[in-house]
């Protein structure tokens, strides 16, 4: 995956000149490259704004909706400090088991608690054990029919000021295409609507990767 809306020749220059990907964050690109499913993985800048964003805002607890093989897992756990912890959900027991391996291999496992299962079974659950307000960071990339779900809980998990993540919100085009009814494309373009007129939270989208927006909690 790659920032699908640049010209070849500008997004090769962007990552000679700004992308900081570590070895084993490339590692684990070039493994998941072998999948089918390997368009599911976030672009390499992606994950760099990720990182960012993260160290920007000192986050410690930090949420990841959609594991797959786990590339922005380690990268927010790269970004942590040592106290920092990633809580990251999943559904499929063999990306994750990439994942697991891959953490390991980086030294960030002990930062990364994985739950399989559906997601919002496990948010409502932080939900009810009272951890309301209690983490400065979530990134949301699992499936769009939920992404309004997804970003309800979140938005009650992330603390004030804290910021919301959220992944292919332009949907390769589709979205700004009135003629595609697709269940998931229309998912998408409601979720974005939504938050448009959302005043709980500020937000910025930008063409990076598939599309992606910031939203941080006023």
């Amino acid at each position: 995956m790659q920032s699908i809306f640049m010209p070849d020749a500008i997004y090769r220059y962007m990552l000679g000149a700004s992308l900081r990907e570590t070895a084993i964050q490339a590692k684990l690109r070039a493994e998941t490259a072998k999948l089918t499913e390997a368009h599911y993985q976030i672009a390499p800048e992606e994950g760099q704004l990720l990182a960012f964003l993260v160290e920007m805002t000192g986050a410690r607890r930090t949420l990841d909706i959609g594991t797959f093989t786990g590339y922005s897992a380690l990268t927010v756990a790269q970004s942590l400090p040592d106290d920092g912890r990633v809580i990251s959900f999943d559904i499929n027991e063999q990306w994750t088991s990439q994942a697991r391996a891959i953490w390991s291999e980086a030294g960030v496992a002990d930062k990364i608690d994985l739950h399989i299962g559906p997601a919002l079974d496990s948010l409502d659950k932080l939900l009810a054990n009272g951890e309301g307000e209690s983490f400065d960071f979530a990134f949301i990339d699992a499936d769009k029919e939920n992404y309004d779900a997804y970003y309800e809980r979140c938005l009650r998990l992330v603390r004030r000021g804290g910021l919301i993540v959220v992944d292919n919100t332009l949907w390769r085009g589709r979205v700004a295409d009135p003629g595609d009814r697709k269940h998931k494309t229309e998912a998408i373009r409601a979720f974005n609507a939504a938050r448009l007129e959302d005043g709980r939270v500020t937000l910025c989208m930008l063409p990076v990767g598939d599309g992606v927006t910031l939203l941080r909690r006023r």
